[in-house]
């Protein structure tokens, strides 16, 4: 171990320099060019109006905007170009090319003129020195034109009233403005759908054109909004909806050549099911296109997106024909072609942390249409193992928990209510979900924990941005058992002494009991999540159990005492009563391309009350992870000031009670993240990158705890909160993100005082603090870095 110790600094300052010279000579990209061409290395654009600065750099071709100061993509390009002669990393250095300066320049020129500017001029100049260019644009943009007067020459009546009634809802056009071409483009687009959304089956955007005179003084313009009619002279006609087909293709494949449709029309719907895969009902539901009412485009794009949701057909198609008994009707052509009906999927995971390893396996069955009306059926089975690393031992020798679940659920693409919907799904298909569960944990010579869960849940969508989800009835049922030692041995004693010193937790454990209650849960902006821009995003869910229970119970039974262990029981089982709510708020805030900041704080409490005494062990919560102060590795951190050594005094019952006794009642978690593009061209993606800083932890709440140190104190809350900060990686393949984040503990609650700062001890004097902390908390090691690796964003 000295003499690989002794080879490793020997060679591996000499590395570390050498990377550094092959970057810093990358980084010198004139070296890669020929002699006559120079590298674009600034671009300015002067004398632009200050509004327009920003969006006026987009005209600036691609191919010669310069790269960023900071930037390191020219220098990896160049790195890894000349290692291993690939360009999958990084992106090349600008060369600069007169022709596109000319172009940019153009463009930059035109683009003013869309602003209203007419008379602006745009002049170029290139400086080139030791191979390095600096292009700069000087724009003289004259005067800006406002739009003096707006006429409108409309011949047919009914369109005229129409944009007249309506125009007041979108125009964005006014005399005494600033003439825009974008004002003008809108308002085409708006009229446009206007009359697509008013029965107006064959308008098109060519018939809305637009004149402008800047021929006036006064930098004033005039503005004459035409449509114009049918070539024929005649007028628009408005179209009414007549009978629909609705046709289900025979295979994956698509259609034959010969369909032979169904003779039955019903409610004005002709449905053909050449696959006889699909119920009429659940189909047609979401056909939005109704025989009888005035054409509406929004209507079909509608009918369009929820036949897609519906996840059953791998091709939507939506035409019209014209009936030849009617000048004035379309008669609408739906053709479906479904996607493959069921689905085997095998995945795997290996949850890693500095301290544990392990791995999971699962086998999810899937099948999109299982009664024949688009229901999605789902059957997983899933087991994973986990592994203490770090103490010297094999992993299959330190297996300390052991987890199986097999579940089943049934999506139905409706709600399963009593009453009528009007315009189900309008905002998004709504379901009702059946789901069974069963799980099983096993922590190794600790306990064995089962737990059977069934729900019913109705989730629908209120408007794009608001999403509802509602469980009237969720059932579960608790059963295990511990399997600590308690012989008259002496590790018997120690078996007995420790359910004594933590019966508060550990009775959760062993307890039998039933939960029936009801949750809900709201969340606004979950559709922006994955887009770079300003918004607010809100996530509310409130858990309430017991409560019906409870009624019964007291109409039917004698008062009890659940503080002495009498418990009102349902079915000869006592059952949970209990409120459990959480937020989670973010503010996230665009910086421009590839940047962002999120600011977050995510909270939550469960309170016993009635029957209980403590909300069940899977209500509690935890600190620390991959998704909360990732300086710390999962339910390591709190609860409150809780310090293990103090509390839990030999190895063996450190080993015992990994990851039980630091659970709380209550959380709080704040997070600031700065993420930023690093790489753009990364093997084929993007990396990114992340700066963060997260704080929090839980605590207790309800009495009977002999831990004090472990309960919330407001005042004392600064003392008690978890400090850390880091940075990551994020590696967007755009379907998946792969995030690799290292967290630096800062500030650690279970210390004292000045002691807390942890962050003094890792810049100085970090070994001999690490060795005194194993010494006192062995088999636990203390970490100043966490290493966190995951899926997705954190959130």
């Amino acid at each position: 171990m000295k003499a690989y110790s002794i080879y490793k600094k020997k060679f591996q300052f000499p590395a570390i320099l050498l990377f550094i010279l092959l970057f810093v000579t990358a980084c010198s990209s004139t070296k890669f060019i020929e002699d006559y061409q120079s590298i674009v290395k600034k671009v300015d654009i002067d004398s632009i109006p200050k509004q327009y600065e920003e969006e006026s750099l987009n005209y600036i071709q691609k191919d010669i905007r310069p790269a960023p100061r900071l930037g390191i993509n020219v220098g990896l390009y160049n790195l890894f170009y000349t290692l291993f002669k690939t360009k999958s990393v990084g992106n090349p250095a600008p060369v600069l090319d007169s022709t596109l300066v000319e172009i940019s320049r153009n463009q930059i020129e035109k683009f003013l003129n869309s602003k209203g500017y007419f008379k602006a001029k745009v002049k170029s100049e290139i400086k080139v020195k030791n191979q390095r260019a600096e292009v700069d644009f000087k724009a003289n943009p004259g005067p800006a034109f406002s739009i003096n007067k707006v006429e409108y020459k409309i011949p047919d009546s009914a369109v005229n009233q129409l944009y007249q009634d309506k125009k007041a809802m979108f125009t964005h056009l006014h005399e005494g403005m600033q003439y825009d071409d974008d004002s003008l483009s809108y308002e085409r687009e708006q009229i446009y759908q206007v009359m697509k959304e008013n029965g107006y089956f064959d308008f098109s955007r060519p018939y809305v054109r637009f004149t402008v005179d800047s021929a006036l003084n006064a930098s004033k313009t005039n503005v004459v909004l035409y449509i114009d009619q049918p070539a024929n002279n005649g007028k628009h006609t408005k179209y009414l909806i007549g009978e629909s087909n609705v046709i289900v293709a025979p295979s994956t494949d698509g259609f034959t050549d010969s369909v032979k449709l169904n003779p039955r029309i019903f409610r004005g719907i002709r449905y053909t099911d050449l696959s006889k895969r699909f119920r009429r009902n659940p189909i047609v539901r979401y056909d939005f296109i109704r025989q009888g009412e005035v054409y509406d485009v929004s209507k079909e794009n509608l009918t369009f997106d929820r036949l897609y949701e519906l996840n059953v057909f791998k091709n939507v198609k939506i035409e019209y024909t014209k009936d030849k008994d009617s000048a004035d009707r379309v008669n609408p052509l739906i053709q479906l072609i479904p996607q493959k009906k069921m689905s085997n999927r095998v995945e795997g995971e290996i949850p890693f942390n500095a301290g544990t390893i392990g791995f999971t396996l699962g086998n999810t069955y899937t099948n999109n249409n299982f009664f024949r009306g688009a229901e999605r059926f789902e059957f997983q089975v899933k087991g994973g193992l986990q592994s203490r690393i770090g103490q010297g031992v094999p992993f299959f020798k330190d297996i300390y928990q052991r987890d199986f679940s097999i579940s089943a659920s049934l999506a139905v693409p409706r709600l399963m209510v009593p009453f009528d919907i009007p315009m189900m799904g309008k905002n998004g298909i709504p379901y009702t979900t059946f789901s069974t569960s069963y799980v099983y944990a096993l922590q190794k010579d600790f306990f064995v924990r089962r737990v059977f869960l069934n729900s019913i849940t109705y989730e629908w969508v209120e408007t794009k941005s608001k999403l509802h989800s509602f469980t009237p009835l969720n059932f579960e049922y608790r059963f295990g058992g511990l399997l600590v030692d308690t012989s008259d041995t002496p590790k018997g004693q120690e078996g007995r002494d420790l359910l004594a010193a933590y019966s508060y937790n550990i009775k959760l454990l062993d307890r039998r009991d039933l939960t029936v209650g009801v949750k809900y849960a709201y969340s606004l902006n979950a559709n922006k999540l994955l887009l770079n821009k300003s918004f607010v995003y809100f996530r509310g869910n409130i858990e309430l159990a017991g409560n019906m229970l409870d009624a019964v119970s007291r109409l039917t039974d004698r008062k009890h005492n659940p503080s002495e262990g009498d418990y009102a029981r349902i079915l000869g089982l006592p059952f949970n009563q209990y409120v459990r709510p959480e937020v989670d708020i973010r503010w996230y805030k665009s910086l421009g391309v590839d940047k962002q900041f999120v600011a977050r704080i995510n909270g939550g409490v469960g309170y016993a009350y009635g029957n209980s005494t403590a909300v069940p062990f899977e209500k509690l919560f935890f600190a620390g992870g991959s998704s909360g102060v990732r300086a710390w590795q999962a339910r390591t951190l709190g609860p409150g000031n809780y310090n293990r050594a103090e509390r839990v005094p030999t190895e063996e019952a450190r080993k015992t009670l990994y990851g039980i006794d630091q659970l709380g009642q209550m959380h709080i978690e704040a997070n600031l993240e700065y993420r930023y593009g690093l790489i753009n061209n990364f093997f084929g993606a993007k990396l990114k990158g992340a700066i963060f800083l997260d704080a929090g932890n839980v605590w207790n709440i309800s009495p009977g705890n002999p831990q004090p140190e472990t309960y919330f104190d407001f005042k004392n809350i600064g003392n008690q909160l978890g400090i850390g900060t880091g940075m990551g990686f994020r590696y967007d393949v755009q379907y998946f993100v792969f995030r690799f984040d290292i967290g630096l503990k800062l500030k650690d609650p279970q210390f004292k005082g000045s002691e807390q700062w942890v962050i003094s001890k890792f810049l100085g004097g970090g070994r001999a603090f690490k060795n005194e902390y194993k010494i006192a908390n062995s088999p636990d090691t203390y970490r100043f870095v966490q290493y966190n690796f995951g899926i997705g964003l954190p959130f």
